[in-house]
């Protein structure tokens, strides 16, 4: 491999060929970091902004100093960086259905492994996040029944561009509703989509949660020189 490109892990997958792969950035010199599924790109490290995003605008209302918080898709991790930048978090659970990932993590491979590893607040499941929202076990293998204060999700594209057409049954009404037994009074749903927002899906949020809103992030993309706008959904839990 040359110094620009190197494939660091491939696996296959029950999902499809699974690809970490780092380059170096001809503008910047740079290493950016990307993970591709098949055809998909699940995430990389030269756009980070509505991830982070996502951590601080479902934390931002929330009261208490000892939260506990479940992030679905553990990517490059920086949700889950963003979630313990957060002296008020106690514990964050990180469910991935790729184990390769969480292998990463822990040995390394991927830039905030070792950070996050580190944190004795910060665990990973190996799980399937949209089974376990349907079950009534919930996020924890080992408190089931387990509540939280917020539930924060990047796994799909949006909630209508599915990485896997057996996840649609988690944006309907009864999927949302159903998830939402798992969080505590109060708490907080957080969804990441790589669309402007869907004010179809925003009215479906509005009809489960108390509250519910879409955020646009819009930020610079380097690729196409220019803004480029993605959206975080917000639903907080009846009281």
């Amino acid at each position: 491999m040359s110094a620009a490109f190197e494939e660091l892990d491939y696996r296959p997958t029950p999902f499809g060929a699974l690809s970490l792969r780092r380059r170096r950035s001809l503008t910047t010199g740079l290493d950016i970091f990307e993970i591709k599924l098949g055809e998909d790109f699940l995430m990389s490290s030269l756009f980070t902004a509505s991830e982070i995003a996502l951590a601080q605008l479902g934390l931002a209302d929330r009261d208490g100093d000892r939260l506990d918080v479940v992030v679905g898709g553990l990517g490059l991790g920086y949700t889950a960086k963003a979630v313990l930048e957060h002296q008020t978090v106690a514990s964050l659970v990180v469910v991935d259905a790729l184990e390769a990932v969480i292998d990463w993590h822990r040995t390394g491979l991927v830039p905030l492994g070792s950070e996050l590893t580190a944190d004795p607040r910060c665990r990973f499941v190996h799980g399937d996040f949209f089974a376990l929202a349907a079950s009534s076990a919930g996020f924890d293998p080992d408190t089931p029944g387990r509540t939280f204060d917020a539930i924060l999700l990047d796994i799909d594209h949006s909630p209508e561009a599915l990485l896997d057409a057996g996840n649609a049954g988690f944006y309907s009404e009864a999927g949302l509703t159903h998830m939402a037994t798992h969080l505590r009074p109060g708490g907080v749903f957080g969804l990441w989509s790589n669309d402007r927002p869907d004010p179809a899906f925003t009215a479906r949020l509005a009809d489960v949660f108390a509250a519910a809103h879409a955020e646009e992030v819009t930020f610079h993309n380097p690729l196409q020189d220019q803004p480029f706008t993605q959206t975080v959904y917000l639903g907080t839990r009846r009281g």
